[in-house]
């Protein structure tokens, strides 16, 4: 497989549990994210997510570990008739106006069962380190998914402080979020299609860190620097 530089950079570096900034594009959210393999996560790799970003910390799943794990979106789940008829709340939060799509990314939230709030680095690290380890567990096991779901909930409980983000049925061909995108990353790295990461804001937090100064910020740290297009040209080029 021939890469670009800068992907080949990315890869090695993401493979090694090594972080990693992904710009969207301009005609989406327009936001970098820092980005970490889940299966190599540590008290330090959620404390650097926590400081250097000041966005929403979140788990990137493939589509695949979505439906091993019988994950629901939750945009599916508020809009269940049973629920709705329930709490009539749901029908006036239903959402429907986003900007920069049709349809939220965002499935459950978990705590791993030994976290004590689940707030804490070491607790969010455990959540997430994880997840990544039993979805390699089940899929390299060919567990089932009921039996997958049962090993969840022996681990974990729902809701919790990591917000699962699930890939969209086809990845990046049909959404090119930051989900897809660093799912896609994780699967030109040969890690588990799990990611964790937050959005880099400005200083006072009132917007998202200008793309050329997290592209500063990270070659400073000697952090590989990708935008969306580049994750897209590498697979494709793989296919």
């Amino acid at each position: 497989m021939v890469m670009s530089n800068s992907v080949h950079a990315a890869v090695a570096a993401f493979s090694q549990g090594l972080p990693v900034c992904l710009f969207d594009s301009e005609k989406r959210e327009g936001e970098t994210d820092l980005l970490f393999s889940a299966q190599h996560a540590t008290p330090a790799t959620m404390r650097q997510l926590r400081k250097d970003c000041g966005g929403l910390l979140f788990l990137a799943i493939g589509h695949e570990v979505g439906e091993k794990f019988g994950l629901p979106f939750l945009q599916d789940l508020h809009t269940q008739k049973e629920l709705t008829e329930k709490f009539d709340v749901l029908n006036q939060l239903v959402t429907n106006d986003l900007r920069y799509d049709s349809r939220s990314a965002f499935t459950l939230s978990l705590n791993h069962r030994q976290t004590y709030t689940g707030i804490t680095d070491k607790d969010r690290s455990l959540t997430t380190r994880r997840f990544a380890e039993l979805t390699n567990e089940v899929f390299a096991e060919k567990i089932d998914s009921n039996e997958a779901k049962r090993r969840l909930g022996a681990e974990f409980r729902t809701p919790g402080h990591i917000p699962v983000c699930r890939e969209t049925e086809g990845g990046l061909s049909r959404r090119q979020g930051h989900t897809e995108l660093a799912v896609g990353l994780a699967r030109l790295s040969k890690v588990s299609p799990v990611v964790i990461g937050a959005e880099m804001l400005e200083p006072d937090g009132d917007l998202a860190l200008r793309v050329d100064d997290a592209r500063a910020w990270a070659e400073a740290r000697g952090i590989p620097f990708l935008e969306g297009a580049d994750i897209v040209q590498a697979l494709n080029d793989i296919e």
